[in-house]
């Protein structure tokens, strides 16, 4: 049961993320810009140091961002291409 409430915390708010990279989308002219390299490394310390703070592997959570930042990559990837 902890699990499931900790899942109903999380998804929502997996989808509002989900919901920004879909706005950053608007902001892009280039497909190349879609994966930025430079901010994916910012978001990767980021999640390594949070996950430090709270007791947690910071491997283990970097290891999740990468692969949750690649779905998100490619769901940003189809809006940008659905873009008039």
């Amino acid at each position: 049961m902890q699990i499931d409430d900790l899942d109903r915390t999380i998804v929502p708010l997996l989808v509002e993320r989900a919901a920004y990279v879909r706005r950053a989308a608007d902001f892009k002219s280039d497909p190349g810009d879609l994966a930025a390299p430079a901010r994916q490394a910012v978001v990767y310390e980021n999640v390594r140091r949070i996950a430090r703070d709270h007791g947690g592997d910071p491997a283990l959570i970097e290891r999740l961002y990468r692969r949750l930042v690649t779905e998100y990559i490619a769901e940003e990837t189809a809006f940008f291409d659905e873009k008039p």
